[in-house]
């Protein structure tokens, strides 16, 4: 009999990895699906090659390091799932495979593996292709269903450049943008699933998009509320809010960090789109303050199991 030694407090709990990676895949099929509908085959490959590129690049480096295979614990899944989920449609489908490996062995791997990282793998993979290829993943493609793999389809602008959707096209969809990200409605039932089944808290989504949307309505006062709404609703913001800022090993772990984290976030991005030359801002926004989330955790106050008030014996 095998004994495992631990230091308190010890938690039982019916939650693992890998029910809580696969409550993620759940909740990232909506996504999936609707960028597969208006995009097609073309979609369906960059996924595939995505999630299984990540995989495999996580198989082969366990296996190479002779460390224990965790494949079966669908973080490398989730990791390449979200990775071809941010990317247009028309990138080819060799720069996806090359994020993913990067995302895997550089971002995780390297630093430890699964909850040793500090960056998001997904997002840091994202920003290396967006350096190294920014005509592949700025070049969109308008929706509309269709089967085909050819990449060659009439491009668009995404949203944040044209400035010409409306409230329900971004609902829907119906606009030229990354794959996951462009219907909302997909989003936000992806946040419900999460929600009920307590795989992230409302916190960290929340704040991020309730600072988004007062910030970009304070930079252009004469547009309303609802010319705000449609800032918020462009773009990335909802997507990285709900699936990117709330990873376990790069968000903060108290309740009051993570408010911090997420204003942060929110207020990052929208000065990237307001005074940077680049008309997105998620992407490095959430990564600046993944950098920043163990200083929040080391100087914001937080309860010590064990003590209470000062002069006060627990």
């Amino acid at each position: 009999m095998s004994m495992i030694l631990s230091t308190a407090p010890h938690i039982r709990t019916a939650k693992n990895t890998p029910r809580l990676m696969g409550g993620v895949l759940i909740a990232l099929a909506p996504c999936a699906a609707a960028g597969i509908c208006y995009w097609g085959l073309r979609a369906a490959l960059i996924l595939l090659v995505s999630t299984a590129s990540a995989v495999l690049a996580e198989y082969l480096w366990q296996v190479l390091t002779h460390r224990t295979v965790r494949i079966g614990d669908c973080s490398a899944a989730v990791t390449g799932l979200l990775l071809g989920l941010t990317v247009s449609p028309a990138v080819p489908w060799w720069s996806v495979m090359i994020g993913s490996m990067f995302a895997i062995i550089v971002v995780k791997q390297l630093f430890g593996g699964i909850g040793d990282n500090f960056l998001n793998p997904a997002l840091a993979a994202r920003a290396v292709l967006l350096a190294s290829w920014p005509a592949h993943l700025t070049a969109h493609i308008r929706t509309g269903f269709t089967l085909s793999l050819a990449a060659d389809a009439v491009t668009a602008p995404t949203p944040l450049t044209s400035g010409n959707a409306t409230i329900m096209e971004l609902m829907s969809g119906n606009v030229p943008g990354a794959i996951g990200e462009t219907c909302k409605i997909a989003i936000l039932i992806g946040f419900v699933f999460l929600l009920l089944t307590g795989t992230v808290s409302w916190r960290i989504p929340c704040v991020t998009v309730l600072t988004a949307f007062v910030f970009s309505w304070l930079f252009n006062i004469s547009g309303g509320a609802q010319q705000a709404l449609i800032q918020v609703l462009e773009g990335g913001i909802l997507f990285g809010a709900v699936y990117m800022a709330t990873d376990y090993a790069t968000s903060p772990m108290t309740s009051a960090a993570q408010m911090i984290y997420a204003f942060g976030i929110g207020l990052i991005t929208v000065l990237i789109r307001r005074f940077g030359a680049y008309p997105e801002g998620v992407t490095y926004a959430i990564l600046l303050m993944n950098i920043a989330s163990p200083l929040l955790d080391r100087f914001i106050p937080q309860r010590v199991y064990g003590h209470g008030k000062k002069g006060k014996e627990v």
